[in-house]
């Protein structure tokens, strides 16, 4: 996994930046109920996407919390007295204190399926009844949009993805979380090039291909061969799911 500590102020640059926070935030918002008053961002990262969630529900209180020190940081920046350096797996919050609470790119960064299900257990704990619980899910399968980068990278070792829809749906069952409604919205600017996928694979953003690694090489020299090399390709789509929190029995 990546150092975010070191990551944490090149992070948003790399990402797709403010396009990709804004598209973001509004299909959040978009499965948040209009009348929450709390609302938590767990694995906020940096806050590009939580400020946003904010600045467009003046009537909500919105809290973030991060694991990582550098990213709560620069959070902390941009929603003064509104993040907290916290685990997703162990929330320092009271039970049924959120009407609202999202994770935006968090589950697929957990390699064990237990941390997993511990965060959804978590926000599921801290949400109050009739609350609902957003996520993003199957991470990964959003960068495949068919090209011929993606043909290049079909044959390369992949872990099973942590954040598989039916997986997270499962998790949430397990916690009378139900489903309620999906959206999905474009990582706007993140259409990979052949160029920029290769430095990617060298500095170790493709899990089980280790920077250095001679089947990593292959694919580099691979995607060296391919045409247009600082077009990008078309941006991923990403899928979020919503799950809300009966009110009684």
């Amino acid at each position: 996994m990546l150092d975010y500590d070191k990551e944490a102020d090149a992070y948003d640059v790399t990402r797709g930046g403010e396009a990709r926070a804004e598209a973001a935030a509004a299909a959040v918002l978009g499965l948040v109920p209009a009348g929450a008053r709390r609302l938590l961002d767990v694995g906020c990262g940096t806050g590009i996407v939580t400020r946003r969630l904010a600045a467009a529900r003046p009537t909500t209180r919105v809290t973030g919390a991060d694991l990582t020190y550098g990213m709560a940081r620069m959070a902390a920046a941009r929603l003064p007295g509104a993040i907290t350096l916290a685990d997703g797996r162990a929330l320092p919050f009271p039970d049924a204190t959120f009407d609202a609470v999202t994770s935006v790119w968090l589950l697929h960064l957990l390699d064990d399926p237990e941390d997993v299900r511990a965060v959804v257990a978590e926000c599921a704990r801290v949400l109050r009844p009739g609350g609902v619980y957003v996520t993003t899910v199957d991470k990964a399968a959003a960068h495949d949009v068919g090209s011929d980068i993606d043909a290049v990278l079909a044959p390369r070792p992949r872990r099973p993805a942590p954040d598989a829809g039916p997986l997270v749906e499962a998790y949430a069952a397990a916690h009378r979380l139900y489903p309620v409604g999906r959206a999905t919205f474009r990582g706007r600017g993140q259409g990979r090039s052949p160029r920029r996928t290769a430095a990617d694979l060298r500095r170790g953003w493709f899990t089980m291909l280790p920077p250095g690694d001679p089947l990593t090489e292959r694919f580099v020299a691979r995607l060296q061969a391919l045409p247009d090399q600082e077009r990008p390709r078309p941006d991923p789509e990403f899928s979020l799911r919503a799950f809300r929190k009966p009110t009684a029995g």
